[in-house]
């Protein structure tokens, strides 16, 4: 065990007694835990209508015995006893399946990588960070309706019974801020595990930005034209449709499009798609996955080829592959499953905005798409033309429809900016045909 592990590991010894007790009914076990503090601050309208602040902490245990899985979680630990008894009980109702053991201990890095030291949960410096929203809104005539700050700090541990003893610190802020103009809204957004990385005066100057902007919007009559999509409208095409079908599970159970695209072109040979889980202040970023695996990139896409699929340890045994420490966890009550820690899309960058484009700023309803087909009909969200960078007239209410595998194969150019948009770090990309149905 690292020095690093030394000084902590006294805080949380109880979970040596976890698994010794496990040991004796199971043939593996793993324990997550998970506590952090939080503080938020709301707006309604112009003031500042909640501030909260709260500790949580929450208790995983999975155990593993002559192939099933078993698992249970509670939000107090000193019912470990109890949690630990529901999971070895789950288990012997579980389906018994190929499993070759938990991952044995390896060093790693001591040093967090989404980690801000200088952070702290102070309600007024979450204030502090909506009158920062506020003022940037102001250069709009817009009225504000709602917006949120938030601050959190908070350590994950994993432990298993080969031996693992990890732990991990992460920071993250995020910022919201909504606002109308008539009929118009306008919405913005920042998140980051930093301050540093985060612009709350940007996030309000934006918001009221697109509300007035879009107020005059002009009816478009259907047809294909020139595109631009901001990276929080790829993101929901993206993160909806192709992120999804490169889990393993997926490709396996027959539920993915690119099953058999394997070493085929699938995108503009300009593309790169890859996860980076070591990429230092990215609110993804970690040294070891759900269950313990060495993070390391995936390029999942190089030069526009299929190269690999996401795993992790339970659906790699199933199907005779590797993990791609690929495994996360939706909270300390979800069981480990397959993900991506920081997915990047990257290619060659250039100045995409500067001949006449519809440029989108966000879409509705990308959860409707089609996920095997990849078909899709959006309604498209605070959309302008714009001609050499600038906002020109706004795009009333319009639909967008194609196909999300395809249209990654028409991308005309990426731009030189990008943007993290959840666990998603993305580019604003051009489509030189895309659908638009107007009037």
């Amino acid at each position: 065990m690292s020095s690093f592990s030394t000084r902590w590991w006294v805080a949380v010894d109880w979970i040596e007694e976890v698994i010794r007790e496990g040991r004796r009914s199971v043939d593996e076990l793993e324990v997550f835990y998970v506590e952090g503090t939080s503080v938020s601050a709301d707006l309604k309208r112009k003031n500042v209508n909640l501030a909260t602040t709260s500790r949580e902490c929450g208790l995983g245990i999975r155990t593993i015995h002559n192939g099933r899985i078993g698992s249970s979680s509670t939000n107090d630990p000193g019912t470990w006893r109890d949690c630990l008894a529901a999971a070895i009980a789950s288990g012997k109702l579980a389906t018994a399946q190929t499993w070759s053991g938990l991952p044995d201990p390896v060093s790693l890095p001591a040093s967090p990588l989404s980690f801000d030291p200088a952070l702290e949960c102070d309600p007024g410096l979450a204030r502090d960070l909506l009158g920062q929203m506020l003022e940037g809104a102001a250069e709009h005539p817009a009225e504000i309706t709602a917006g949120s700050a938030s601050l959190s700090i908070s350590s994950e541990t994993l432990a298993n019974s080969h031996g693992i003893r990890y732990r991990d610190h992460y920071t993250g802020v995020s910022l919201s801020l909504e606002a109308i103009e008539r009929q118009s809204t306008g919405y913005e957004f920042d998140h980051a595990s930093s301050l540093k990385d985060v612009d709350p005066r940007n996030v309000g100057e934006k918001a009221a930005f697109f509300a007035c902007k879009s107020a005059d919007g002009k009816d478009i009559p259907t047809g294909d034209y020139p595109v631009v999509l901001s990276p929080l409208a790829y993101a929901e095409l993206l993160g909806n449709v192709f992120v999804p079908a490169l889990n393993g599970r997926s490709v396996h159970s027959g539920r993915s499009r690119l099953a058999q695209s394997l070493g085929e072109t699938i995108a503009d040979p300009r593309i790169t798609m890859y996860d980076d889980p070591l990429l230092p202040r990215a609110s993804g970023s970690t040294w070891w996955d759900a269950e313990g695996t060495p993070t390391r990139r995936i390029d999942f896409v190089r030069d526009g080829v299929l190269r690999t699929f996401a795993y992790d340890l339970k659906t790699a045994y199933r199907y005779d592959k590797k993990t791609t420490g690929s495994a996360v966890r939706g909270g300390f009550g979800g069981l480990p499953a397959i993900g991506h820690h920081n997915f990047i899309v990257d290619g060659e960058r250039e100045n995409i905005l500067d001949e006449r484009v519809i440029y989108i700023h966000n879409v509705v309803g990308a959860h409707t798409a089609n996920p095997m087909s990849g078909d899709f009909s959006v309604e498209i969200s605070n959309a302008f033309w714009m001609e050499d960078g600038g906002f020109e007239e706004p795009v009333r209410s319009a639909m967008m429809s194609g196909n999300v595998f395809d249209l990654h194969k028409d991308i005309a150019g990426m731009s030189r900016e990008t943007r993290a948009v959840g666990s998603l770090i993305l580019p604003s990309i051009r489509l030189n045909e895309q659908r638009i149905i107007g009037k």
